[in-house]
């Protein structure tokens, strides 16, 4: 089963690298980092695949371990960054979408680590409350409430409407 296991991590990783790439970004805002703690992730989860017990929390174990790397970069390499150096494309959209986009960015920044981290899963990733939960350790319950509170916020620094319901 040691084998099977491996190998599933294996095709997992294969087949979500960018998924993890963009993660990772969310937190570090460079390219390099976000790859070293992407590979950084790999290794651990690779090193401790027979750790997993159950198959079908393959995502979310492996999740926890990206998270967990990410945050730590981003607690032990915290910089401010300039526009040129995050390589944000001049033309990518309309001055005034680019300019929400960043005040956006900016206020999840402002949110402490926890909130984050479930605005990230939830939005960037797309990953379901459950699934929040299981990654960050969490109650479901609390998953919800820090949604909602982290939500609130969000509306709150960037002045915009927020439909979550």
């Amino acid at each position: 089963m040691e084998q099977t296991t491996h190998q599933q991590l294996t095709d997992y990783i294969v087949a979500h690298q960018e998924d993890f790439y963009r993660l990772a970004y969310s937190y570090v805002k460079n390219r390099d980092a976000a790859l070293d703690v992407v590979q950084e992730s790999i290794v651990k989860a690779l090193s401790k695949s027979d750790s997993l017990r159950k198959p079908e929390f393959l995502k979310t174990w492996f999740y926890r371990i990206l998270l967990n790397e990410s945050m730590n970069y981003y607690r032990h390499n915290r910089r401010l960054v300039s526009l040129e150096e995050e390589g944000l494309p001049e033309t990518a959209a309309p001055q005034g979408d680019h300019a929400a986009r960043l005040d956006l960015y900016a206020a999840i920044d402002r949110l402490d680590s926890r909130e984050q981290a479930i605005i990230r899963l939830r939005f960037f990733q797309d990953m379901k409350l459950e699934d929040i939960a299981q990654v960050t350790g969490t109650n479901l319950n609390t998953v919800k409430s820090r949604l909602y509170k982290s939500l609130r916020k969000l509306r709150e620094l960037t002045g915009e409407e927020c439909s979550y319901e």
